[in-house]
């Protein structure tokens, strides 16, 4: 099995960067030991103009038979002499797809600490496998590769060359060329090469699922060929593919709604002139009065709950009167966005010490959340279902029980100043409710009056004189005395 990868360069950004992008020095072969033969990393060319990496695996048809592939039903030896004789150690297959993963590991996350800046960056690239196989032939190749912006060049591979009444074979050799980042060219390589092959060598079990999904972030939700792609990359298994599908519809519709809320968020006032200051978004608004709060607080330790794909935490960062800083999401998807927002594998000694990321569910006590500061609940209240609310007020309120806690939440009443929002709809497909103003404040002063809290109100954004501010902030202070009904409700 053979794959290349080229770029170009020039004098100030040469294409050797390749090199220090999949962590492989281009002065050194290297070889690593799989579990069915060895994998070779080498630089056919590398200079400053053209820079080529070349993957070859040898694979031991011997070690292959000896862990179960070629085996009959039954688990019984087939003494079939294609146990020995086969497309394996020529074709890319699933072999290749894992030892892709395995050698050019850190490349596969787009983690490069030696050249960060380019391994965000598009680069011209040329990706090159001489054989394979492909049950759909060149068309299902270019289906695709084509939606995720290469330019494919898909060539049937003839049975025997001096043959040609015997057609063509089930191989292609396969050319992409295309400005992409190197690592969602090794996650499309990874995911569609064995897509294509339609087989895999080792057994399918759930945690599969999740290795899809990671390598398929930012693309498969959308493809055009989804459901194929995760049927064969799943071998076919209908209650893995049902669930990839499922987890994969909640990633698509999450991200329709963040755009819309977005916008809504992002919208401005464009009564005024163009030669006029434009007002901030929302977002950026909401984001000032939580630090402006929290300073005025003298808050140090901070929580940021439910905190997404980290912005708030990253604001947070760039405060150094924040000595520390927590973000807890129950989505994974969304702490590897934040992650990545906050560039938290190469911060410095210092800076990475302040902040750190877990998973959690606001609807339990949890210890590692006692003894902060401050907590923020920023535009989440409204995504729980109001049956569930009891459970977070207490984790956070009555557990926890931070000095401070910051608590915003959409304005209903001012939704109809939206002209982007249909009448009657909720700012964000995920919004369980929204509350009026009157209907926030009821909520607040129960809570503060169970668990020894004072509380007042902020208002966020413009205070329209007839509804209201758009987003509305309750803060919580902690009194020296509780209240007795925060022990009946922690009983």
């Amino acid at each position: 099995m053979f794959l290349t990868i080229s770029t170009t360069g020039t004098p100030e950004r040469p294409a050797t960067d390749l090199g220090f992008l999949l962590h492989k020095h281009p002065e050194s072969a290297q070889a690593f030991s799989t579990s069915y033969g060895t994998a070779h990393v080498f630089y056919p060319e590398a200079g400053a103009e053209r820079c080529t990496a070349a993957l070859l695996l040898e694979v031991d048809p011997v070690a292959l038979v000896r862990r179960g592939k070629g085996k009959g039903r039954g688990g019984a030896p087939d003494a079939a002499l294609a146990q020995y004789v086969n497309d394996r150690p020529y074709a890319a297959s699933s072999l290749f797809a894992v030892a892709l993963s395995s050698v050019f590991s850190s490349a596969l996350r787009g983690v490069c600490k030696a050249r960060p800046e380019r391994a965000q960056e598009a680069l011209p690239l040329r990706v090159e496998v001489p054989a394979l196989p492909a049950r759909g032939g060149p068309d299902l190749v270019r289906k695709l590769f084509e939606p995720l912006g290469w330019v494919v060049e898909a060539e049937s591979v003839a049975l025997d060359a001096g043959f040609p009444e015997w057609g063509a074979s089930r191989y292609v050799r396969l050319v992409l060329v295309g400005e992409v980042r190197l690592a969602e060219a090794l996650r499309h390589l990874y995911v569609l090469l064995p897509v294509l092959d339609d087989a895999k060598h080792y057994w399918v079990s759930a945690d599969e699922v999740d290795k899809l999904l990671r390598a398929g972030e930012g693309w498969l939700a959308e493809h055009p060929e989804q459901k194929l792609i995760t049927s064969r990359y799943l071998s076919r298994r209908w209650s893995l593919t049902r669930q990839a599908m499922e987890r994969l519809e909640l990633v698509r519709l999450a991200d329709a709604d963040d755009t819309v809320v977005e916008a809504i968020d992002n919208a401005v006032d464009d009564e005024q002139g163009d030669s006029e200051e434009r007002p901030l978004p929302l977002a950026v608004r909401r984001r000032e009065a939580i630090l402006a709060e929290l300073q005025a607080a003298g808050a140090g330790r901070v929580l940021d709950l439910g905190c997404g794909q980290g912005q708030l935490v990253q604001a947070l960062l760039k405060d150094v009167r924040f000595s520390e800083i927590v973000g807890v999401d129950v989505s994974v998807r969304a702490l590897t966005i934040a992650a990545r927002r906050l560039k938290l594998d190469r911060l410095g000694e210092r800076q990475a010490a302040r902040v750190q990321l877990f998973q959690g569910s606001l609807a339990y006590t949890d210890k590692r959340l006692k003894g902060y500061d401050a907590a923020v609940l920023s535009e989440v209240v409204e995504h729980l279902d109001l049956p569930r609310l009891p459970a977070l007020e207490y984790a956070v309120f009555g557990s926890a029980r931070p000095r401070t806690v910051l608590v915003t939440t959409p304005n209903v009443e001012y939704n109809v100043r939206w002209e982007t929002l249909p009448a009657g709809h909720v700012r964000h497909g995920d919004h369980r409710f929204e509350w009026t103003r009157e209907e926030f404040r009821d909520w607040a002063e129960r809570v503060a009056g169970r668990h020894g809290y004072r509380v007042r109100y902020v208002p966020v954004g413009p205070d329209d004189p007839e509804v209201g501010p758009p987003t509305q902030m309750a803060v919580f202070s902690l009194t020296d005395d509780r209240s007795a009904t925060t022990k009946e409700a922690a009983a």
